[in-house]
């Protein structure tokens, strides 16, 4: 290994709320050579960008739309994620064309299309963790009312492949 790949690094910035995502980050940094930080959007908003080399950036889908901090993270920093190897993934229950859709409609469409990794992972209803208002939606219009469970291992494997 020469000097330059010993000091590749990457950031992983994403937000969680019932900690899917976070769990879907932590299988990505485990496989991932060289240096990671892994860094919750909502805990920490101004983060240094030059020092990483990829930037993985990753968020649940609630109301059909990804959280605020990582909309807000991509738009601020769109001219330097534009220079970085990047990665792009979301947490959401849809799959296929659906979960596709969400995906592309989740960040800019410049940040979109020069990732060179992006995917759903799949995700959790942990309805033990919600507020009452959450838990009340997903029982109505998931029709789910215990714990469950549909992370997408294979598909966080091809993403990790593809960086």
């Amino acid at each position: 290994m020469n000097g330059w790949e010993a000091k590749m690094s990457t950031l992983i910035a994403y937000t969680t709320r019932y900690g899917s995502t976070e769990k879907c980050a932590q299988k990505i940094a485990e496989g991932l050579n060289g240096e990671v930080e892994m860094v919750n959007l909502k805990e920490k908003k101004n983060i240094e960008l030059s020092p990483y080399n990829t930037v993985i950036i990753g968020g649940p889908i609630y109301m059909g739309k990804i959280q605020k901090e990582v909309a807000a993270f991509c738009s601020g920093n769109i001219d330097l994620l534009k220079n970085k190897k990047l990665g792009l993934f979301i947490c959401c229950m849809k799959e296929g064309e659906d979960a596709e859709t969400q995906l592309k409609d989740s960040f800019p469409e410049q940040l979109f299309n020069k990732a060179v990794a992006k995917d759903y992972f799949g995700g959790e209803f942990n309805i033990t963790k919600m507020i009452f208002l959450h838990r009340l939606i997903v029982k109505i219009l998931a029709r789910v009312n215990k714990d469950t469970s549909n992370i997408l291992e294979d598909h966080i494997i091809r993403f990790r492949e593809a960086l």
